[in-house]
């Protein structure tokens, strides 16, 4: 019998800086009304923000505002944290037994919510690319904010996984022409496959008409801004956590006229919110995951209960990571 028809479930906490372990979690032995059990298949690894959770360098002023979907524990430590989980829905309405979900959860292998908190997967997404959910979600939100258009010049400077997801659907532009900028040359691939250029910062093309930039360093917030043509956005997408970033505005930066926007997922671009709950942007983003080019971004999948000793590699800056895939012990057994 599994562990969640027993009650009983494990989650991955991050208890210290740079140390994480796997505790068991008691669930409630039924499901209540207008509620789900989720077994979970599948979980995606938030590179950026895990990174900084699992160092601690979450500020102090941006705890509450940090704070995920059913976290639990406080910031820095110790703290159940994640936000893409792939599952299937073991118990709750009948209609919904059996079916392919995506819940902003932590990491745990089984747990309950209302219903109105899943989010199905579309018949032509598998599991482990629905775990891109939340990624896409905030890609697509950028693209919303930063509002390029056909036929436009467009820069996407750093190729993690929202940086690929950007300049994937900034290809899909009729006549755009669309550049993935990034220090890694191996990520010429990557954008290859997505349907775009690539660039080093040095040969990237400049006079753009919009740049995205997602990069989180200052190096490459540097390259968005020499990059834009007169008068162009330059979307900035990175969070940079506790940690200070010199912005150059000097130079031809006023002359140019040029915007700096943020843009963050937590609220609907303003040029859509009138009309798009968060649960039509998440569903959309589920749509758009239909391609399987994005399977690009997942690395090969590390099982749950590995977790605790390989994210140190996982995390490193160095790693070459785009989204770590994790396998729970329901994929794994084929269940």
């Amino acid at each position: 019998m599994d562990e969640q028809a027993n009650g009983r479930a494990h989650a991955l906490w991050y208890v210290a800086p740079c140390r994480a372990e796997i505790r068991p979690e008691t669930l409630a032995a039924d499901v209540g009304p207008g509620e789900v059990r989720i077994e979970a298949l599948y979980g995606g690894i938030s590179r950026g923000t895990e990174r900084l959770v699992f160092a601690g360098s979450v500020p102090a002023s941006e705890y509450a505002r940090m704070r995920g979907p059913f976290m639990a524990g406080d910031f820095p430590f110790p703290v159940k944290y994640g936000y893409a989980t792939v599952g299937r829905v073991a118990a709750g309405p009948d209609a919904l037994i059996g079916r392919a979900a995506f819940a902003l959860h932590p990491h745990q292998t089984a747990f309950v919510l209302p219903a109105d908190r899943i989010a199905l997967l579309p018949a032509d997404v598998p599991a482990p690319r629905g775990v891109l959910a939340a990624n896409m979600e905030t890609a697509l939100n950028a693209l919303w904010d930063a509002a390029p258009g056909p036929a436009d010049r467009i820069a996407v400077v750093g190729a993690g996984v929202v940086g690929c997801l950007c300049a994937w659907l900034a290809s899909r532009l009729p006549g755009a022409d669309v550049t993935l900028v990034d220090i890694e040359k191996s990520r010429a691939a990557v954008a290859a496959s997505l349907g775009a250029g690539f660039a080093l910062p040095d040969a990237a093309p400049g006079e753009c008409d919009v740049v995205i930039h997602a990069s989180a360093s200052a190096a490459g917030l540097a390259t968005a801004l020499r990059l834009a043509g007169n008068e162009a956005t330059v979307l900035e997408l990175s969070w940079y956590g506790a940690g200070e970033v010199a912005v150059p505005l000097g130079e031809a930066f006023h002359s140019r006229r040029l915007r700096l926007v943020s843009s963050q997922v937590g609220q609907v671009a303003a040029s859509h919110r009138p009309r798009w709950p968060h649960r039509r942007r998440l569903e959309a983003a589920l749509a758009l995951l239909a391609d399987p080019a994005l399977d690009a971004l997942i690395a090969p999948a590390i099982d749950f209960h590995d977790l605790p000793a390989a994210l140190p590699k996982i995390l490193a800056g160095s790693s070459g990571v785009l989204c770590q895939l994790v396998r729970y012990p329901a994929a794994a057994s084929g269940a």
